[in-house]
């Protein structure tokens, strides 16, 4: 780990361990911001050269509380203001058959997703300062009803109104939430994807576009522009067309 100087500002940021959260670790630390890199997989997170790495479970409210209490530990022995939460760290999986829906699939997905971002927000909030930015990865995913994606829609857009209503709440003790809302990106979880991917850009730029939205406190920070501008347009679209266009043939 490399030596932070005192009172410097920290992010924090999970699903640290690989894709568009290992992007914004780097790209932070090259700003010479202190990175709180979390995740799953301790090995990859001490592998990131000049972060501070907290291991553990997003799903496992017991390690989230613990992992807090490290924190704290962290940002009073190092003289750091939290002044950046990423709540990056999620899944995806697919509804194949609607027809036979998979509760359980269902289910996985929004623990992941939703609950455990509540347990992330129960722990970290108290630990911001006044001026600070709150980011919650929801999705372009949300401006459409595309096929296959009940659970992992489902999840992104609750995150959406969740951050919405976050923003109203968390007015009053000055802290800000942006919605972030990427389009596609390559990483190992979009690598599993078997369908065409428009537009699809690098964790890295991905990494460059978040960074750029939370220093200016968007309130959405979604990207390609290009490819989600589209996707808002048509989202203006009569629902019977939206639906003959989008559904599989």
């Amino acid at each position: 780990m490399a030596t932070v100087s005192a009172n410097t500002t920290a992010v924090l940021i999970t699903g640290a361990s690989s894709g568009i959260g290992l992007a914004l670790a780097q790209h932070y630390l090259a700003k010479g911001v202190a990175v709180i890199a979390c995740g799953r997989n301790a090995q990859a997170l001490q592998a990131i050269t000049g972060a501070t790495p907290l291991a553990f479970d997003i799903t496992d409210s017991t390690q989230v509380q613990a992992a807090a209490t490290k924190l704290k530990q962290l940002l009073h022995d190092n003289h750091w203001q939290l002044q950046q939460v990423i709540l990056n760290a999620g899944s995806c999986e697919y509804i194949d058959d609607a027809l036979h829906f998979d509760s359980a699939l269902f289910a996985r997905v929004i623990d992941t997703n939703v609950v455990a971002m509540g347990y992330c927000l129960e722990h970290f909030l108290p630990l911001l300062s006044r001026g600070a930015q709150l980011g919650l990865m929801s999705s372009s995913a949300t401006y459409l009803p595309f096929p296959r994606a009940e659970a992992y829609g489902s999840s992104k857009a609750a995150i959406g109104y969740l951050g919405r209503s976050l923003r109203v709440d968390l007015a009053q003790h000055g802290i800000g939430v942006s919605v972030i809302c990427p389009g596609f990106v390559k990483t190992p979880l979009t690598a599993k994807n078997d369908f065409a991917m428009p537009m699809q850009i690098t964790a890295q730029q991905a990494a460059q576009a978040i960074y750029n939205g939370m220093q200016r406190q968007r309130r959405e920070i979604h990207f390609p522009t290009k490819f989600t501008w589209l996707l808002k347009l048509a989202s203006l679209l009569p629902e019977k067309l939206l639906v003959f266009l989008l559904a599989p043939k």
